[in-house]
């Protein structure tokens, strides 16, 4: 007997088929083992995430500002959401970043920077055998190269940039100058937009920066700033400052922990301050699951909008 829930997996699974193979540009209908492809990218990418304390929600923001600055200058839908996977995904080499780099609660020295700057090569590197890593590619490895060529891992400048690059490197820098961090708070968005603005052609590539301003002075991004999902607004222990991401299904009355000093809080509501419980977190309640709602959401915005029509 065919149930309900073999059918919803079946269907998921032949959407993440078409989607990796628009992507790659093939019309053919891939194995459905392209659903485990596609969402184990993500799934890492967001347990990467995770073992940083102080960044919660960074690549949903980077992929959500990605997608609306491609959409602002003129890119296509299908190279659109190219640049929003890419956003979700930038960071993945940072799995080899040692945790006392990632976990430090104060500003990196130089040789903890020199490990930091070593993700793009890493995730390079992670995805070169991936069925589908060129898809990414760029987004993971050129996000950080600079106008003026001053930036890593390889200098590049002005036009051999990849735009994919060029735009994940100003949605990044936004989200970092606009996010808290324990020895900083995050910028307002006007002074965040001001800095990019003087930085047109230099650290910034100045036709995306430019759709970018109009962007930020059109819409109120505050939406997106300090959020880790739509309407779901960052929750922050009162005793050491790190983030503590909530997922959409988590109910009030539930408990949370701060990922470092493993104090417990009472989730009180999206808009509600969180009450310390008293309790402290066991290995299980620290673990880094993968918000797999959230995950599914994003692929599956693909589907409704671009490839539905593909499969009538």
């Amino acid at each position: 007997m065919v149930t309900r829930q073999f059918r919803q997996h079946f269907n998921r699974s032949m959407m993440i088929s078409r989607l990796a193979n628009y992507f790659l540009g093939k019309n053919e209908v891939a194995p459905p083992s392209d659903y485990r492809l596609l969402t184990s990218l993500l799934s890492l990418a967001w347990v990467v995430e995770a073992r940083d304390p102080y960044t919660g929600g960074h690549l949903w923001r980077v992929s959500r500002f990605a997608n609306m600055l491609a959409r602002k200058a003129g890119l296509s839908d299908k190279d659109a959401w190219v640049v929003s996977i890419g956003g979700f995904l930038h960071d993945l080499g940072k799995i080899a970043v040692p945790d006392a780099v990632l976990k430090k609660a104060d500003r990196l020295t130089d040789e903890e920077f020199a490990a930091i700057k070593t993700h793009p090569d890493v995730g390079r590197t992670l995805l070169a055998q991936h069925p589908l890593g060129a898809v990414v590619l760029d987004a993971v490895y050129s996000h950080h190269e600079r106008p003026d060529g001053k930036g890593y891992p390889q200098g590049l400048s002005g036009s051999a940039i990849p735009r994919a690059s060029a735009i994940i490197g100003i949605c990044d820098a936004f989200d970092a100058m606009t996010s808290n961090r324990p020895y900083r708070k995050g910028m307002p968005v006007e002074q965040a937009l001001s800095i990019i603005a003087k930085n047109l052609g230099t650290q910034f590539d100045r036709e995306f920066g430019e759709a970018f301003l109009q962007l930020g002075r059109a819409e109120n991004l505050y939406h997106i700033v300090e959020h880790s999902d739509e309407g779901i607004p960052l929750q922050r222990c009162f005793g050491c400052g790190p983030t503590m991401v909530v997922k959409r299904e988590t109910t009030v009355g539930a408990s949370i922990f701060c990922p470092v000093c493993h104090g417990g809080y009472t989730f009180t509501g999206l808009l509600a301050v969180p009450e310390p419980s008293g309790k402290l977190a066991n290995a299980a309640d620290i673990q880094a699951d993968p918000d797999e709602e959230l995950i599914a959401r994003i692929v599956g915005k693909a589907w409704d909008t671009y490839l539905a029509p593909l499969a009538r």
